[in-house]
Parts: C-alpha cells; structure tokens; sequence
C-alpha cells in the first residue's frame, strides 16, 4: 500500500500545529491565542459579524467560536450589539482593540514573513494553490 497520502495528510497536520504554536507564541505578548487572533482579523476585515458568519467563515463548529468570542469578550477584545434583527448579536471590535489592531497586524506580517522566509515566491504561490486545492469541497 502506498503510504504517500498518509505522510502527506501527517505531514499538512504537524506542520498546521507547529504553525500555530509558534503564533501564539508571537501573540502571547498581546494574551491573545491563534484561535482568538482568527477571530479579530476576520472582524477587521469584514467588519462586523454575526458568530454563525464566523464560524462559516473560519470552518470551524458553532460551539468553538462561542468559546472564543465569549473569551474575546471577558477580555475586552470584543462586544456584541444588536443588529438589525432583533434575533441576531453582531461581534464587533472594541475601541481599545481597534487601537492596538494595527500594532497586533504588523506582529503577526512578521511572524507570516519569518515562517516563509525560505520559499521563493513562486514556491508560496505554489503552496497556496495546493493550499487552496486541498481546502475546497
């Protein structure tokens, strides 16, 4: 049996955990994890979101971002407000994290630029495009 599909599959696994333990040690100065950090970028692009446009977005379950968000939120990070529909809460950034955002975005390009400093461009193009291959349905 050939075994390449499974060293593939291992290797995508250890190298996503290894990815993320070195971002949350880079987020660590800010006490946010990589989970939490997801969630804030999401925010700042998009802008405002309902949890459920969260966790489409991020592919993850329903009860994770209700742990994160909740957690955000304990900590300042975010607020829910009302929205339109009286049914639905939108997650938004706080001002004070509005604040730091940019700061917490520039720490993360230089942990992104650290971790592929080895790849050609053409090579990041590549892996994206595996990436992407290997992520839609």
């Amino acid at each position: 049996m050939d075994t390449l599909n499974r060293e593939c599959l291992h290797q995508i696994h250890q190298s996503a955990r290894l990815l993320s333990k070195k971002a949350n040690e880079a987020l660590a100065a800010y006490d946010l994890y990589m989970s939490q950090w997801t969630v804030l970028f999401c925010l700042d692009t998009f802008g405002p979101k309902t949890q459920k446009d969260i966790w489409t977005y991020l592919n993850v379950e329903a009860p994770t971002i209700t742990r994160t968000v909740t957690r955000l939120e304990a900590n300042g990070w975010v607020q829910r407000v009302q929205g339109k529909d009286k049914r639905e809460n939108l997650i938004v950034m706080t001002d004070d994290t509005k604040a730091r955002f940019e700061e917490i975005k520039r720490t993360m390009e230089q942990f992104e630029e650290e971790c592929l400093a080895d790849f050609t461009h053409e090579e990041k193009q590549l892996l994206h495009t595996l990436l992407h291959k290997l992520s839609t349905e």
